[in-house]
């Protein structure tokens, strides 16, 4: 209605539609804040490329590729065969930890680059290799002194 009456340069105009703000009771603040920015060397300084290394790049990308491609069999073995064996147990465990440390530490290179987190991203990297070797020990007992991987993730499935 008050759009056909008023026009909509009214209704552009109107403080009600536009003013209206969302109701809070504090004020805006930001959890973290930015982390420190700072340009290295000037404006016209060409840009330092880091030297070429087979641990990064295409080839640890590809890397990436071929344990995630891996878990399919090693999943869908024990399904198909009804019973699960150790060395298969121990060959799932070690390619789901590999995957799981390498997703976990694509997101710290993400979220936590070495050139702006000067002593928090080391420390992040090796958080993640004390809780990848925890999470190595665990499972290296879990399948030699209990029931193993496949036959857990069986009982979990049916519980």
């Amino acid at each position: 209605m008050l759009q056909t009456r008023l026009g909509f340069g009214a209704l552009r105009q109107s403080s009600i539609l536009f003013a209206a703000r969302p109701f809070t009771t504090s004020s805006v603040r930001q959890i973290f804040p930015p982390p420190p920015q700072s340009i290295k060397g000037t404006v016209n300084d060409a840009a330092v490329f880091p030297p070429p290394s087979k641990l990064h790049g295409s080839y640890h990308w590809n890397f990436e590729r071929i344990v995630a491609i891996a878990m399919v069999p090693q999943v869908m073995m024990p399904l198909f065969a009804g019973t699960s064996h150790p060395l298969l147990d121990a060959a799932l465990a070690c390619t789901m930890i590999t995957h799981a440390h390498l997703g976990f530490e694509s997101c710290i290179i993400d979220y936590f680059p070495k050139r702006r987190f000067h002593r928090i991203g080391p420390l992040m990297h090796w958080i993640l290799r004390g809780f990848t070797v925890l999470t190595l020990i665990g499972v290296y007992e879990f399948n030699t002194n209990d029931i193993g991987l496949t036959e857990g993730i069986k009982k979990l499935w049916k519980a």
